[in-house]
């Protein structure tokens, strides 16, 4: 298929009919990115005794170096030449076509879909923590919160901007008052130990890391709503400003927090009172008053989270319906507040049922997906720039520096990427690549049932009549398989010499039972299953370059 000659400005801005626009302040851009992205430093807690404190602060200023600014710088150039709704899915379609494109956006589904509910798992937690609940009245206040933030987000994107500065002011506050009374509170070294006495350089950095990636994720939340946005030029600054702040209200508190109340091995976020953790820099310094206070802004900070991913996971459907690869009735937009009105919807019944579930595996199965997303939006941010040079963008935010930056923005990324996937837990490794792998399984499926592409413009995009997808699709899915098989496979060996030693133990101690608590098994199938994906791609590379040649 030919592509038309890019001769400047912003593409694909004709977008979904309908949607309503609104301007951002930089303050609004600023604090709506904070929320989706961090909501406060809980979390951090894990990372202190797991790392040692003098690593947790190090990583803590190296990963958004490496991690979040390349995210964000590339986030906000894409926004910027594309301003669409589900953002990630339209970059990685217009680099690699339709099956990656449909891969990119089914797994920001899964991720956004399945896991949002956590958050108010978490709010209901911190207030359980100084209020007894029987499991009827902590369902009513899940249901609660469900049922108020899906609300306001079908009231507009202006009341889900306004909910998240109120928020953001809050939070900021109140980690604000940490970070005070800690440095005021000063008793203990926050850099001693650096890393944890007795325990290897490989397991302090790579817990260290994986916790930290995570605490730096989310930058891709506002390009989800790309299409409603009137001043995409704004993204660029909001970005920047909130990664500072994102930054230093996760480096200030725990200086202060570790130098105030020292016990660095007792940290943790354990919301059963067992653990130490920013509120008890209040409590112990000033009173228990104050450590409820800040307990309730936690309860805020895990709403606030919770108001954004709805935002962003609603609009995930939208653009995939419009391209005929899930339902069309997903794309409905509401009459008078013009955001998607099925997707919230079902978004909150779903959020209805998931509380109730234990979201161990759930998180276990979708969390390496994270990695793969981010890490594969930066190959599609470089081969965008080829199909649409910078030079001609004229007035268009895009990222200075040339080749270096391309270099910057995929390759911090990367190298992260690829040691979060692996160090994350064996657990995690295998169990992940089912979500990955899904992708293929309902690509056919809704490409059967809605036509993708082919339906929107049979000539530019035509089918195989013998696969009744597109053409090339069984190569593409034989590349998908052999990259995704090379992972497994290498990775099984490199677990073994990361967690050989004590990993058997380990997962027996935590899961009791099932295949989980079988470490060698784990091994055992994760290596079996990427030589199966290896001889599967290779198999379907051969015959596609047969008789399913590859049209782009």
């Amino acid at each position: 298929m030919s592509q038309p000659t890019y001769t400047g400005g912003q593409v694909l801005t004709d977008g979904i009919e309908g949607l309503k626009k609104r301007k951002f302040t930089l303050i609004g851009m600023t604090f709506f990115i904070y929320c989706a992205c961090a909501g406060g430093a809980f979390g951090i807690e894990s990372m202190i005794p797991a790392a040692g404190p003098g690593l947790t602060l190090l990583l803590l200023i190296l990963i958004p170096i490496l991690w979040g600014m390349p995210i964000g710088l590339y986030s906000s150039e894409l926004s910027n030449l594309a301003p669409v709704e589900s953002g990630p899915y339209v970059w990685m379609k217009m680099a690699f076509g339709e099956f990656w494109g449909f891969s990119m956006g089914w797994w920001l589904i899964l991720a956004n879909y399945l896991t949002g509910a956590s958050y108010v798992v978490l709010a209901v937690g911190y207030f359980g923590k100084f209020f007894a609940l029987t499991p009827t009245v902590a369902f009513i206040l899940k249901a609660a919160i469900i049922i108020i933030f899906t609300a306001i987000n079908l009231k507009g994107l202006r009341e889900v901007s306004v909910v998240s500065n109120i928020f953001c002011i809050l939070i900021l506050l109140a980690f604000a008052a940490v970070t005070f009374v800690g440095f005021a509170n000063w008793n203990y070294s926050p850099v001693d130990p650096f890393m944890p006495p007795g325990e290897g350089v490989a397991s302090s950095w790579g817990t260290g890391i994986a916790i930290g990636i995570w605490m730096y994720c989310g930058y891709i939340a506002i390009s989800f709503l790309g299409g409603e946005i009137e001043n995409p030029q704004i993204l660029p600054k909001g970005m920047k400003l909130a990664i500072v702040i994102i930054t230093l209200s996760y480096v200030l508190p725990t200086m202060a927090g570790v130098a105030s109340v020292g016990q660095w091995e007792s940290w943790g976020s354990d919301i059963s009172g067992q653990t130490i953790d920013y509120a008890s820099v209040l409590t112990l310094n000033i009173g228990k008053a104050a450590g409820l206070a800040f307990m309730a802004i936690a309860i805020i900070a895990q709403c606030a989270i919770f108001n954004a991913a709805i935002a962003a996971a609603s609009r995930s459907f939208m653009v995939l319906a419009e391209d005929n690869l899930c339902p069309k009735f997903l794309s409905k937009l509401t009459k008078n507040s013009k955001v998607p009105l099925w997707p919230i919807v079902i978004l909150g019944c779903l959020n209805l049922i998931l509380v109730n579930l234990n979201f161990e595996i759930l998180v276990t199965i979708l969390s390496p997906l994270l990695f793969v997303l981010y890490v594969g939006l930066g190959f599609a941010f470089v081969k965008l720039r080829r199909k649409y040079p910078v030079e001609k963008r004229g007035d268009l935010y895009y990222v200075k520096g040339g080749k270096l930056a391309e270099i910057y923005i995929c390759g911090g990324p990367l190298i992260l990427g690829i040691i979060g996937f692996l160090v994350n837990g064996t657990e995690y490794f295998l169990l992940g690549f089912i979500a990955i792998v899904s992708a293929i399984i309902f690509y056919i499926i809704f490409k059967w049932i809605y036509g993708g592409f082919y339906k929107r413009d049979a000539q530019a995009y035509p089918l195989n009549p013998k696969t009744k997808l597109a053409k090339g699709d069984l190569g593409r899915f034989g590349y998908f398989l052999l990259l995704f098989g090379v992972v497994a496979f290498l990775g099984s060996f490199f677990l073994v010499w990361y967690e050989g030693s004590w990993g058997p133990e380990y997962y027996l101690a935590t899961y009791g039972s099932g295949i989980m608590s079988n470490f060698w098994g784990m091994i055992s199938i994760a290596r079996w299953s990427g030589v199966i994906m290896l001889v599967i791609g290779i198999i379907l590379v051969f015959i596609g370059k047969k008789v399913d040649p590859m049209n782009d």
